[in-house]
């Protein structure tokens, strides 16, 4: 009976682990079984365009990962990042210093931010399923884009501005440091502030959330806000490294960022998730993105094997819900 017992827990222990750290196992298998296929797959080169590659949609997850916690979702995100591209462009074209540099991604981020109050407003105080509230902000930031540079690209070729995007610090890309500030700040608020434990305890169940004194509404918009500042921080980082804001930047980014949570442990019904798990799912995805593009495997099967991958850890997050 001890000895049943005893293996009984030892079974749970490692069931335990495996639920918390078997995504970055499979980052790790992943990223070993490449390296071993392609060469200079493993180069620091190539680990550092990975990781510039990330760090985009990797801070736009971050901020999905905070809407989905919550019970909510963001499907704006992509659009958010055009719209904040072809403002800090508009800024900073023509223009020289660091000076309108900063303003450049301040206003992107100021932009992303009022979005994110629509959205959490639409939300919090409409009673509309942030499913619905995002997909319209979705369309609506698209198209402001595309009224704001006429349906075309602008540039931003300051050096100052570019700076950002091709710079370094210490040899590490300047995107990847941005990345890096970004997800240490949030992790601490996402799991050592009030905030963060507002954050799950809406997800977990509003209603008892309401009973326990959080101010429900507060906190959804405090969370959207963040979605849209980290979007249109994610849209200025995007229009530094390509020299140029354009109204078609961000398509389809959304769903990565949600891949990225999903994949990283975050329960589409709320009340679970994390940063550095999101950081794990978004690598995945880099990962497999460079490592297939490398191995000349044709775009729409990407698509089809990202797709696959997004229902697998759905269904695997299901799973362990019926067995909680």
């Amino acid at each position: 009976m001890i000895k049943e017992a005893s293996a009984n827990a030892r079974k749970t222990h490692y069931t335990e682990i495996l639920n918390k750290y078997g995504m970055l196992l499979i980052l790790i298998l992943l990223f070993s079984a490449l390296s071993l296929k392609i060469d200079g797959f493993a180069s620091f080169r190539n680990i550092f365009s990975i990781l510039e590659q990330v760090s985009m949609f990797g801070i736009i997850a971050i901020g999905v990962t905070f809407a989905i916690v919550t019970g909510g979702i963001d499907l704006s995100s992509g659009a958010v990042v055009a719209l904040a591209s072809v403002v800090g462009a508009s800024i900073v074209t023509g223009t020289e210093g660091y000076g309108m540099t900063i303003f450049a991604f301040g206003a992107a981020m100021f932009v992303g931010s009022i979005c994110g109050l629509i959205n959490g407003s639409i939300t919090a105080y409409g009673r509309i399923p942030p499913f619905i509230a995002t997909l319209g902000m979705m369309t609506m930031a698209r198209g402001v884009a595309q009224l704001v540079s006429n349906g075309r690209p602008i540039d931003a070729s300051s050096d100052a501005f570019t700076s950002i995007g091709d710079g370094s610090i210490f040899g590490v890309p300047g995107l990847v440091v941005i990345y890096v500030l970004v997800a240490i700040t949030c992790h601490i608020m996402m799991s050592r502030m009030s905030f963060g434990r507002h954050v799950f305890a809406i997800g977990g169940n509003v209603n008892t959330a309401k009973i326990c004194g959080v101010n429900v509404e507060i906190t959804l918009l405090k969370v959207y806000i963040l979605a849209g500042a980290l979007a249109g921080l994610a849209g200025a980082m995007l229009t530094s490294r390509a020299y140029a804001g354009n109204p078609t930047f961000g398509n389809m980014w959304e769903l990565d960022a949600i891949a990225a949570a999903v994949i990283g442990g975050t329960s589409l019904a709320g009340g679970v998730g994390s940063v550095p798990m999101c950081i794990v799912g978004a690598l995945i995805i880099g990962v497999m993105n460079k490592g297939l593009n490398m191995l000349g495997v044709d775009p729409y099967w990407q698509q089809i094997i990202k797709g696959m991958i997004i229902i697998g850890a759905v269904l695997l997050d299901a799973q362990k819900r019926k067995k909680a």
